[in-house]
């Protein structure tokens, strides 16, 4: 077939200086999986073996908040700065989610304005929960209004669950899953959506088990009181949604029955997700039984020119 062109939305970046801060801080993985190795030129290769044009790079769990408000500060511009080099260099290849230092707001909207007037970041990327404490919260609606006012896009990737884990089954296995869906259901239950209209949501993930259970989990809205389910039910389907681990024939269908037109992303989760996992998904992404040639453009590459300002020229170039 020809090459797919691929828009990665779902790629993560290990700055050597943050990959040597976490093994300081005892962090040797993240959900069950060692810390892996992220170069250009490795990130280079694997794109070009997927069939990706361009990927937008994204620290992952745990972010940099490992309970020190200065410290996680000071690692943020580490990893920002180093993350906007890198686009810099190869701004052909590369765009990035800044890293925010939730739960301390104040500090998580000083790097997020720094991020987008100075850096010049795609969006912001979001820990599920924070410490405890999911996003829609209340407590983090400061800077919701000013990730409002940037139009940003942001990334809610999950993180470990406020609780003990069972033994024997990895995070990312099922845990992860399960975090991105309930930091989207409180998103929700909050209003956060239509209180702060201009921010665009992109759940990693497929959205964890959101769009497989989502009127189930829309009648949770009458049993708290929050939200008329149906109303709940139009949200949940406006948020974005990337294919990372969840292309198969088993998952796609739900997620493109439920989410909105123009609404599923291609993401790899590269490097913690190893070049056969990624092998493995693109292969069902690209074989005829799973998507007709439509959908298939829309998820590698149009989908995400349209989200994303970078991609501008080239959605341009694709509709002359």
């Amino acid at each position: 077939m020809n090459h797919p062109d691929r828009i990665d939305v779902h790629q993560h970046i290990l700055p050597p200086e943050y990959s040597q801060w976490l093994r300081r801080q005892g962090v040797a993985g993240a959900g069950g999986i060692d810390l892996p190795r992220w170069t250009v030129d490795g990130a280079l290769e694997v794109m070009e073996a997927f069939g990706t044009t361009r990927s937008i790079l994204s620290v992952s769990t745990p972010g940099v908040h490992l309970g020190d408000d200065r410290e996680a500060r000071a690692m943020a511009r580490v990893v920002n700065d180093y993350a906007a080099q890198v686009v810099s260099e190869h701004h052909d290849k590369f765009g990035f989610f800044a890293t925010l230092t939730l739960p301390d707001v104040d500090g998580a909207i000083a790097e997020a304005n720094r991020a987008f007037i100075e850096l010049g970041a795609d969006g912001v990327v979001l820990i599920a929960n924070s410490r405890g404490t999911y996003l829609g919260d209340p407590s983090f609606d400061p800077l919701m209004e000013e990730l409002n006012q940037h139009n940003a896009v942001v990334f809610v990737h999950p993180g470990e669950l406020p609780g003990e884990s069972v033994d024997g089954i990895p995070s990312f296995a099922m845990d992860f899953l399960l975090d991105t869906t309930r930091a989207a259901f409180n998103l929700v239950k909050c209003n956060i959506p239509r209180r702060f209209p201009n921010i665009r949501f992109v759940l990693s993930h497929a959205g964890g088990f959101l769009p497989y259970a989502s009127h189930r989990i829309s009648l949770a809205m009458v049993a708290t009181g929050a939200r008329d389910p149906f109303e709940a039910l139009r949200d949940f389907a406006d948020f974005y949604y990337d294919t990372a681990l969840s292309g198969s024939p088993a998952a796609l269908p739900s997620l493109l029955a439920f989410a909105n037109p123009g609404h599923v992303l291609y993401g790899s989760d590269w490097p913690f997700a190893p070049v056969a996992a990624g092998t493995y998904f693109n292969s069902l992404l690209d074989s005829t039984e799973t998507l007709d040639d439509t959908t298939r453009v829309e998820i590698n590459h149009r989908n995400a020119e349209v989200l994303f300002r970078r991609f501008a020229s080239r959605l341009t170039v694709n509709d002359a």
